[in-house]
This record gives C-alpha cells, structure tokens and sequence, in this order.
C-alpha cells in the first residue's frame, strides 16, 4: 500500500509488456557484453570499444618514468656525440648522430609487441644470438665477414654496418633469464640456481672464445640482480661469489708460480693483471693524468682538442671516453655525467617497482643491473680502481651496436611502463550489477 493525496491505493501489478521489454534490455546488455571482448591495447574487437578514446589517450600519455629513462638517455647520448668530436676520431661524431636516429627509429618498433608476446619469443631470440656467437667462431670464415678487430672476433660485417652479436646476446639473455625466473621458486635452493647460471654460462663462454673479456663479464651483475629482485636466497648468492673469488686469486697464483704452458689466462689477461697489481699500464696511466689535469672546470673544448691531439690517448673514444669527458669539463662534468647515470638507471628500476608482473619486472631490474655495472666498471677502469678489460661507456662511447642496444632497452622499458598503465583503465561498459538493475 502506498499513500497518494491522502488516499490508499493498490500497486498495480506490472504488465506482461513490462516484463518483456526488461527481459529484451537484459539480453541485450549480455550479448552487447560477450561481443565487445579487449585485445591486449584495451580496445574491442567487436562491438564498441570497451574502452573511451580519452582513457586510452590519458593513459598513454600521462608522465611516467620511462620519459625520465628516453630523455636522460638521449642526453648522454648527445654528450658522447660532442665528446667524440675532441678525441683523435672526430669523424666517428657524424657516423655516432647517424647512429643515434638509426637507434631511436628501432625504439619504436619494441612498442609494438605485447609483454607476453615477447615473453614467449624470450628463448628462441637468445637461440638465435647464440646461433650468431658460434658463427663468429667458426674457422675458415673470411676476414672480410667476420673482421678482426684488437686480436677479437667480434663483430659480423652486414655491409652497411658492423654488428656486434655480444651487445644483442645482453638483451635476449636477460629476456629469456627473467621468463625462467617469473613463476618459479626452485632457484631459492643452491641446486635451483643451476639452471639460471647454466643459461648464462652458455653465451659467456661463446663471448670468451671471440676473445672479448669485457662484454663476458657484463652477463654476471645482470644475473646476481635478477636472482636477488626473484628472491633468491642471499646466503647462497654470497657463497658462489666467496667461490668466484677463490677462482680469481688462485688465476693470480698461478701467473707468478706456473710455467707459461700451464697457464690458463691468455698472455695479454696475464699482463693485465700484472700491471694492476704493480706498476698500472700507460694507457691508464694517461687517462689518469688526464682526468686529473681538468680540475674543476676543464680545459674548454678547443683546448681539450689540442690536448687529445698531442697526448695520444689510445681508445679514447671507446674504452677511455670519460677520461676526455672530465678533461674537456672538468670535475663538475663527470659528476654530471655520473647523475645522469644514476638517474637513468634508477628510472628502469622504478618503472620496474610499478609494474605488477613478474616478467617485465625482472627485465626492467636486469636492464638496471647491467648498464649501471658497465658504466660504473668503466668509470673504475678510468681512474685506475679496476684494470682494463675492453668495457665501453654506454651511450656516450663510439659504437653502433652498443647504442642501438641500449636504445632497444629503453624501448622495452617504455613498452612495460605504457601497457601498464592503459591495463589499469577501467572498460567503459564493464558493470558489476548491470543485470541487477533490471530485475
């Protein structure tokens, strides 16, 4: 019974064309539902759009720290370019600009496939940059392929370029390493860790036959890292490092005591590490001086120019770039060059802490682990904390390869944080009582 003007009426009871129109609208929502199904980008493929343009747009386009990671490193990126032009390869600035576009060209391309998709390619990618390491080291290939650069094989002549399979090895092992690592707990065991150290021993070993020191050893911060954002046990990661370090001191032993046909290392390692325990190698020595001889300020381009011309740096554009760096600007442009680092690494790691799967987490924290590592060994190498194994300055040293890699890794990293955020939208017709409103 309800009131109205002061009189008591009956309800009507509905009629039977109400029921059927409220039955009509009910089927229709649900059919409108189950045809509307999302692709991975949030759009329907039938149907209307389960989500607003706008969304989408907002989603995109709203600032995250993977713009923090592209334009820091283009920034560096920008620096190696002028650097370059003061060492004793200024040509190698032009051919590093074209190098540069090439590579933010590439970026783009790593936004196009779904974190799942490339999640599921992980392995057969780290197959076929193996395929191409064991091509490096087949003998009877002509020089004219497969040049020698520095007593290493290295590097494949495609023609337009020389491409070095180490730097693309770096990206599809840490692809493949993190799809191992997402879902599994067995690595929190010390017989767990095998599979991860077996998958990373494989393209080491291929990178050390080249001989090429300094990309092999870039592999192991990138796995400790990884091992330790999955959650692998430290206690046991801190004994295979105590093992590991067992390993280079008894190397060490055994150059002062063995004969030289019993040695392991090769003879140019041996010197190395001889002239890092004694007396250090020229070349480090006149890095030194040269980073010493900037001060706080530097000498200025032109005469930094003059500098690099008359005290012949060798490797200057690749191996001893910081060196040039700190002489031309001084103490205060190495320390900006180490805070873009650091904010260029950092950023991955905090795209990586935003993300929600296991996958593009651990890709984004061994993109992290291994261009921090590679830029601060090289640093050391500089000033003479670390003898010289062939390790490059990321972004700011000369090289296509190492660029481009680098570049891909940033693209990846965008691709994570994007699809990230336009997952979190809610689709527009997605209602959790839509068929209770109508009963």
């Amino acid at each position: 019974m309800v009131r109205g003007h002061g009189l008591s009426q009956k309800r009507k009871p509905p009629s039977l064309h109400c029921h059927r129109h409220c039955r009509i609208r009910r089927l229709r929502r649900r059919s409108l539902r189950a045809n509307c199904k999302p692709d991975h980008l949030g759009i329907a493929t039938g149907g209307i759009p389960l989500k607003s343009f706008f969304k989408v747009l907002s989603a995109l386009l709203t600032p995250n720290f993977s713009w923090v990671t592209l334009l820091s490193g283009v920034a560096l990126a920008v620096i190696g370019i002028n650097v370059l032009t003061g060492t004793t390869e200024p040509a190698a600035a032009a051919k590093q600009t074209k190098w540069l576009m090439i590579s933010l060209g590439m970026m783009a391309f790593t936004w196009l496939p779904h974190p799942k998709t490339i999640g599921y390619t992980s392995f057969i990618l780290f197959l076929v940059t193996l395929a191409l390491l064991v091509f490096l080291l087949i003998p009877g290939i002509p020089n004219s392929i497969v040049p020698v650069r520095n007593n290493a094989r290295s590097w494949i002549n495609l023609g337009f370029m020389n491409m070095q399979p180490s730097e693309l090895t770096k990206i599809t092992f840490i692809l493949a390493l993190a799809w191992y690592l997402r879902h599994r707990d067995n690595y929190r065991t010390l017989a767990g860790l095998l599979p991860p150290f077996f998958i990373m021993f494989i393209p080491v070993i291929l990178i050390l036959k080249e001989p090429d020191l300094g990309s092999a050893v870039m592999f192991v911060p990138a796995l400790f890292f990884m091992l330790i954002a999955a959650g692998a046990k430290l206690n046991h990661l801190f004994t295979l490092v105590g093992i590991g370090l067992l390993g280079i001191a008894l190397n060490i032993v055994m150059i002062y005591t063995l004969p030289n046909d019993m040695q392991i290392l090769k003879k140019y390692q041996r010197e190395r590490i001889t002239q890092f325990v004694g007396t250090k190698p020229e070349q480090q020595q006149m890095a030194m001086r040269l980073v010493g001889s900037g001060g706080l300020w530097g000498y200025g381009e032109d005469r930094s120019k003059l500098i690099m011309r008359y005290n012949f740096l060798p490797e200057n554009e690749n191996d001893m770039v910081f060196a040039v760096v700190v002489n031309r600007w001084g103490l205060i442009g190495g320390l900006t060059v180490i805070g873009l680092y650091t904010v260029f690494t950092g950023s991955i790691l905090l795209v990586g802490a935003r993300l929600k799967e296991p996958f593009p987490r651990l890709v984004c924290v061994g993109f992290a682990g291994l261009l921090f590592c590679q830029g601060a060994m090289n640093i050391s190498m500089t000033l003479g904390l670390l003898p010289i194994t062939g390790i490059t300055l990321p972004l700011i040293s000369y090289g296509g390869s190492s660029l481009l890699s680098t570049f891909l890794m940033v693209g990846l990293v965008m691709n994570f944080a994007t699809r990230s955020r336009s997952i979190l939208v809610r689709p527009s017709f997605e209602y959790d009582n839509a068929d209770a409103i109508f009963q």
